[in-house]
């Protein structure tokens, strides 16, 4: 799980091998036109698009490249490459019709519709990630299956589907297939069969990169990882990620559900392309020998605790040179904790992956001016960049944290996903923060951390939450938020000043975050889907106190748009 180039690169960001699929689109773009009909019929006002775009300030990242090799940039120049074929993927995973509408836009020569394309090129589609997907091009609603599913296909279809037909429930569930109609019939269809031009050039780049590299753990996972790009399977290539140890972090597949709205069973295209900072990695690498004793310190009853997760731990701290498809499409990832996969996690492991940049960007340029707004005096003048990466660092650790694999009462073996299906992501990204801030404290009490920080914690904690909510409520990170907060002003452990500042009872928030943390935990590990629900329905809610303070704050950029460095 996880808690976004220059405009001239994102709107450039099909590659060569996949002109031939946009030199067709525009084909067919002249030929709808030719024929009166065109893959744009409205637009949103232009004014609305250019405030809603301005909502995401440019930052050119800074990234030391000074201590590669120049072979090492030759394997950077390489990936990223395939990292923009990703993008390409990407596209077409969140809808089927976005080529015919980006060909459009490109070839349009009204000057007015270069905002739209910018604004297309940043949000991957059509609809607007920073307004509850909106539309600001054709008026038309995001399907909840995005491009994995037939778009007017119902849940009950899929199930009912199902139901007479469990031989292929593996296959239409599973995370790397897209699912089609044909005639009364739903078919599955791997990943590397729906895209074969773009997922066998993304293979040759890898394995062409591979060649370069003199990092032998580097070698061994781009060259597993271009086989397992042609079979969909990546527990080989998964497990050899792990084990990365050079001075590059490379992540590129199909990795979060996010997108898919239906169920959360299909993962999205992604690429991480970084640069790794020793020191401050191993800063950070304490923390990962007390794997066990934060599951162990879980508020939930005892039978619940025990996990067969394996204990790699490893942590890195990273400088981002680049990212592509999901990871980048509106809001950017601070940092992830990958593979998603719980049979890897149950045979080795997780690693924790901090982008520091990205997170100094944030923290500048959206963070720092919010609190100023939103603070009561005592906790502005204790939040800190420290507290903040901290608990960045401690949600991307309890990701890791509690139920993955689980037993129901009936004795079928699952997982916690699939068992809460479209609630999953919400209440997994609420389950890290709470747990982030609870082990946070745990560990100060260990001196991993200094004692005399857990205030400072807390008043970051708190000044934090309004960032994430104003991605929107309904979508995950955002609506975890929403949940603590009502949760924890329902509790008086966050008040409101005379002055209309958000202040913090801190007694009454050690103890909401205790409670808080047990509800989740206990959800997850009975896969309790009405429960979730339950909790969800209740606090993911938006009351006049967030509308008001959100109010404030409207004049602010809500996130970054990286202008990433030039690589030669």
């Amino acid at each position: 799980m996880k808690t976004k180039k220059s405009r001239t690169t994102q709107g450039n960001f099909l590659t060569m091998s996949f002109g031939l699929v946009i030199i067709l689109c525009l084909c067919l773009v002249v030929i709808m036109q030719n024929c009166g009909t065109k893959a744009i019929t409205t637009k949103a006002p232009i004014e609305e698009v250019k405030a809603e775009y301005a909502k995401l300030t440019p930052v050119e990242l800074k990234c030391d490249l000074s201590n590669l090799s120049v072979t090492d940039k030759k394997v950077l120049i390489r990936l990223i490459e395939a990292s923009k074929i990703i993008d390409s993927l990407f596209l077409l995973q969140v809808s089927r019709d976005n080529p015919l509408i980006l060909a459009e836009l490109k070839e349009s020569k009204d000057p007015n519709d270069q905002i739209y394309l910018d604004m297309f090129n940043v949000m991957f589609g059509p609809w607007n990630e920073l307004d509850a997907n909106k539309p600001f091009l054709n008026d038309k609603p995001k399907p909840l299956g995005a491009g994995f599913y037939p778009e007017d296909m119902t849940k009950e279809e899929f199930q009912d589907f199902i139901t007479k037909n469990p031989d292929k429930k593996e296959a239409l569930e599973g995370g790397f297939t897209v699912v089609k109609r044909e005639k009364d019939q739903l078919v599955a269809v791997p990943y590397h069969e729906e895209y074969p031009e773009m997922v066998n050039r993304v293979v040759e780049l890898l394995k062409s990169a591979a060649e370069l590299t003199s990092d032998a753990s580097l070698k061994k996972y781009l060259q597993i990882r271009a086989e397992d790009f042609l079979t969909d399977n990546y527990f080989n290539s998964d497990m050899a990620w792990l084990d990365l140890n050079g001075n590059l972090e490379i992540v590129i597949g199909p990795y979060e559900v996010y997108e898919d709205a239906l169920f959360s069973y299909k993962t999205a295209y992604e690429s991480f392309i970084c640069v790794v900072d020793h020191v401050e990695s191993q800063k950070l690498a304490t923390v990962a020998d007390y794997l066990i004793d934060m599951q162990s310190n879980l508020p939930m009853p005892a039978e619940y605790k025990k996990s067969s997760r394996g204990l790699s731990s490893p942590i890195k701290v990273v400088q981002e040179a680049f990212s592509a498809g999901d990871t980048k499409a509106g809001i950017q990832t601070t940092a992830f904790n990958l593979p998603n996969d719980e049979k890897v996690r149950e045979a080795k492991g997780s690693k924790k992956v901090m982008l520091k940049n990205i997170a100094e960007a944030k923290y500048e340029k959206c963070w720092v001016p919010i609190v100023n707004l939103i603070l009561a005096e005592k906790p502005l003048k204790n939040v800190t960049f420290e507290a903040y990466f901290n608990h960045v660092l401690m949600h991307e650790i309890s990701h890791g944290l509690g139920p993955g694999m689980i037993t129901l009462s009936d004795g079928t073996q699952t997982t916690v996903s699939k068992e809460l299906k479209d609630l999953y992501p919400t209440i997994e990204e609420c389950k890290a923060d709470v747990l982030g801030i609870y082990e946070y404290v745990f560990l100060m009490n260990k001196n991993v951390f200094p004692k005399d920080q857990k205030y400072s914690a807390f008043a970051s904690y708190l000044g934090g939450m309004f960032r994430s909510i104003r991605f929107g409520i309904d979508e995950a990170h955002g609506g975890g938020v929403a949940i603590q907060f009502n949760y924890f002003i329902e509790k008086g452990a966050f008040i409101v000043d005379g002055k209309g500042k958000l202040d913090l009872d801190e007694k009454k928030l050690d103890a909401a975050i205790a409670s808080l943390a047990e509800q989740l935990l206990i959800i997850e590990a009975k896969g309790d889907y009405a429960a979730a629900k339950s909790l969800i329905d209740k606090y993911r809610v938006m009351t006049p106190l967030m509308s008001q303070i959100i109010e404030k704050l409207k004049h602010l950029p809500v996130d970054i748009r990286p202008i990433y460095p030039e690589i030669n």
